[in-house]
């Protein structure tokens, strides 16, 4: 996070997102009107955490990501043009075939909320289950486990502590995805003092963290 330590993605990663870096947003005023559109809460009843957290990109709300849905609401949230770029091609590279059914026929890097909890990867909390679904007893492990400073936040170097405890020999896909997660979620969620606290984390579960980041960028450019 902000330990100034700086993790590589793979070649092929970086060239995918090479390709969509000239996709962003040209000025302030865009990306604060495409934050409004992203204003109300994402999800709907009998949706699985993890569905309800992959539903805040799905801005037609047709049950599949695009790869411009997933960097147009990178955007939304405050990411630059070009970390987003990034961000995107590494999630839609890395979920579209494992949540694609036979029958697709959107795009091919499209992800299908539907299936997103078979994209779950190794090497992290466990507090979604095998069918996306909240596990209170691991969320809560998060924080007896490694809340060290504060006990109901994380700093930058707990986090990396968690990581490196949860990760499983030999897991790299594992490793890199959760290290990416959390990177993403503490740039997005920690405050001034650099603390990531609980309700934080558990509003990115189930996606309600990003419709809240959203509001309140959207008014810090109307002010």
């Amino acid at each position: 996070m902000d330990t100034g330590r700086r993790r590589r993605l793979c070649p092929g990663v970086a060239v995918a997102a090479l390709l969509f870096f000239p996709v962003f947003f040209g000025s302030q005023q865009a990306a604060a009107a495409a934050a409004a559109a992203y204003g109300e809460a994402s999800g709907a009843a009998g949706m699985t955490a993890l569905q309800k957290h992959a539903a805040f990109f799905d801005r037609d709300n047709d049950g599949i990501v695009s790869l411009s849905e997933t960097y147009d609401g990178l955007r939304a949230l405050g990411l630059g043009a070009g970390l987003s770029s990034l961000s995107a091609a590494f999630i839609n590279g890395a979920l579209s075939s494992k949540t694609r059914p036979g029958d697709a026929t959107s795009p091919r890097l499209s992800i299908y909320i539907e299936n997103i909890h078979k994209g779950i990867h190794g090497s992290d909390s466990g507090t979604y289950d095998s069918e996306g679904r909240f596990v209170p007893e691991k969320f809560e492990e998060i924080f007896t486990k490694h809340a060290k400073t504060v006990p109901d936040a994380l700093t930058s170097d707990e986090i990396d502590e968690m990581l490196q405890a949860n990760r499983k020999p030999n897991d790299y896909s594992g490793w890199v995805g959760a290290t990416a997660e959390w990177k993403m979620l503490y740039r997005l969620g920690k405050d001034k003092d650099g603390l990531l606290h609980k309700d934080a984390v558990r509003g990115v579960y189930d996606g309600s963290l990003f419709a809240k980041l959203v509001a309140k960028r959207y008014e810090e450019n109307q002010a």
